[in-house]
């Protein structure tokens, strides 16, 4: 199944936000915000992926909310990997 482009740009930017709102002392496991939420949330506009791809997107989205200037490229190299080239 390809997942389309919007799709992933939709990903980017939740994954954007979960970055900016990231505060570690509040992502404990309770039933507030934690990362692995945060996470679930960045990976719905894209939840046909295959589950191969869809784990190596949530080990990269996860680092990249927690230290986004660290990973963002990482982040970006993988969407261009699995995503489809923009319709032109």
């Amino acid at each position: 199944m390809t997942i389309p482009q919007e799709q992933f740009d939709y990903l980017l930017s939740r994954t954007a936000l979960a970055a900016l709102f990231y505060y570690p002392e509040t992502a404990v496991d309770d039933d507030g915000p934690n990362l692995q939420n945060d996470i679930a949330y960045c990976l719905e506009p894209v939840a046909g992926i295959a589950n191969e791809d869809a784990e190596r997107l949530r080990l990269v989205i996860g680092r990249v909310i927690t230290n986004p200037t660290a990973h963002r490229s990482e982040l970006l190299s993988l969407v261009i990997e699995l995503a489809p080239p923009p319709a032109e």
